[in-house]
């Protein structure tokens, strides 16, 4: 609840300080004004909703028995899931500048309201345009159709600069004071117009080579660390320009600043309920029994009905937990962590990624006919889906790591008391998973049985993973350090070093 109160208390600073800096100093210029901070609440559920509903078109790709799933799996990983991640990872951008353009406006009126939801109109307009360029990979039509929502998206957002501009008092109090405000918003509708205009480039080449538009598209996801390593380069050809107040307050508006721990939370426990939420819909859709059917074929009897769907729910509870566990060991990991670098908000979203893929899991779990080719190459495809979700928390660690004193807390730190726990945690769903991989190469016959225990014995792990981390290290005492130091030298030592708490944890 810190964190709360501070932005609670920001935030009437700021109100304060916008009433003493309004232009004819009247507080009655902010009549009808409030804080952006429920606008941005709704705008984070919208779009992560948006975000993680785009699984769904693929999740819902029907595979018959008789055909090989190899050759559909093919087309989904060509085609269906690579065009889920890159527009996956594009809306995670969208959610990123929409962030930090009301980090800019810092109050919203009716006006500013509306066309925000505008804006949030066409984002969720996006799943559509995607399920186009799915199903239709080499027609132009949804790709031109995406590219221009991300275009009137980008105007949409340039008109709301624009007008805020026009109401000084809306704004950042740093923008309110500064000499020369047209120096910001040039710069501000110059971030802004770069996406679109790559998409404008991507919607052109549509007509010439479309796998060119592909591309441009992934563009949009690398751009800011394509735009680091231009700045890194024109820094080592010209010499390191001397940076001014302004050129800093610049900074924390690109696209390639980090964006605040809890706003990354906020978005990722979103994506986490979705999915989870996303999983019961397909059970109440497909699983529950035609009454006539059960009255013609079961002998009215609701419980001889729901039998056949035995195979489902185990699916269903398993992704479920998978979905929790790892949401959970998110939970773990950012609550060590103090402040989240650019790479860890990039590989962060890539987790997430693979996260709102589990709906696509749990439906190929149950879709094939038991002890079948097709019902291995499913399991093996939804064990590679967990491990890619799972590796990926486990890179932000070792990110976290790589600069410890800035984004970690002390605990955690190499040689900390949590460190070898946390490694744990977050090692364990990759390892089990990989591990389930190849075992269902080698017993592929038991595949089904093999997966589902998996998915049982996780969340045992989970509980006794304290105990079995302290055995561990228990062990690895008594085998590297069998002879305990001598009790009196112990406390010769204690009597000439000072205490340090991190050095004993």
């Amino acid at each position: 609840m810190g964190g709360l109160d501070d932005d609670i208390i920001v935030e009437e600073e700021s109100e304060k300080r916008s009433r003493a800096a309004s232009p004819c100093g009247h507080p009655e210029d902010l009549y009808g004004t409030q804080s952006s901070h429920r606008l941005l609440a709704y705008s984070d559920a919208l779009i992560s909703i948006i975000a993680t509903v785009m699984i769904l078109p693929v999740a819902h790709t029907k595979v018959t028995n008789e055909e090989e799933l190899t050759q559909s799996v093919q087309l989904l990983l060509t085609t269906k899931i690579a065009v889920y991640l890159v527009t996956f990872l594009i809306v995670t951008v969208a959610w990123a500048a929409h962030i930090r353009l009301f980090q800019v406006i810092v109050r919203i009126d009716d006006c500013l309201a509306l066309l925000n939801l505008a804006c949030m109109m066409l984002i969720t307009f996006l799943p559509y345009t995607f399920s186009l360029m799915a199903t239709f990979p080499a027609n132009v039509l949804g790709i031109l159709l995406f590219c221009g929502c991300v275009m009137v998206i980008g105007v949409i957002q340039s008109v709301i600069v624009l007008y805020a501009f026009s109401r000084p008092f809306l704004l950042n109090h740093q923008i309110q004071i500064s000499e020369n405000p047209t120096l910001y918003r040039s710069h501000i509708l110059k971030v802004i117009m770069r996406v679109p205009l790559i998409c404008l480039m991507a919607g052109v080449c549509s007509f010439i080579l479309f796998q060119l538009s592909y591309v441009l598209l992934a563009v949009v996801i690398f751009l800011p660390y394509i735009s680091q390593s231009i700045a890194w380069c024109r820094s080592k050809a010209f010499g390191q320009t001397e940076e001014s107040p302004d050129s800093m307050v610049f900074y924390s508006l690109l696209p390639s600043e980090p964006l605040s721990k809890e706003r990354v939370e906020a978005f990722s426990d979103g994506v986490y309920a979705i999915v989870a939420t996303l999983l019961i819909l397909d059970i109440c859709e497909d699983n529950v029994p035609d009454p006539a059917v059960v009255q013609e074929q079961f002998g009215g009897s609701l419980i001889e009905a729901l039998k056949v769907y035995g195979p489902e729910y185990l699916a269903y509870f398993g992704s479920f937990a998978t979905v929790g566990l790892l949401w959970f060991v998110h939970h773990s990991l950012f609550l060590h962590i103090t402040k989240a670098t650019r790479l860890m908000g990039l590989l962060n979203t890539l987790s997430l990624a693979f996260v709102g893929g589990l709906p696509l899991a749990y439906q190929l779990t149950h879709e094939f006919p038991r002890n079948s080719r097709n019902e291995l190459e499913a399991i093996q495809i939804s064990c590679v889906i967990i491990f890619f979700a799972g590796i990926f928390q486990l890179t932000i660690w070792v990110a976290a790591l790589h600069s410890e004193r800035e984004t970690l807390h002390p605990r955690v730190r190499y040689s900390g008391c949590e460190h070898v726990f946390m490694l744990a945690k977050l090692s364990l769903y990759p390892c089990v998973t990989l591990g389930t991989f190849f075992l269902t190469c080698v017993l592929s016959r038991f595949s089904a049985s093999i997966f589902h225990l998996m998915e049982i014995t996780v969340p045992v792990a989970f509980l006794v993973l304290r105990l079995l981390v302290r055995f561990a290290l228990a062990l690895l005492r008594l085998l590297f350090r069998p002879n305990p130091p001598d009790p009196g030298r112990v406390v010769e030592e204690d009597a000439t070093v000072p205490f340090n708490p991190l050095a004993t944890e």
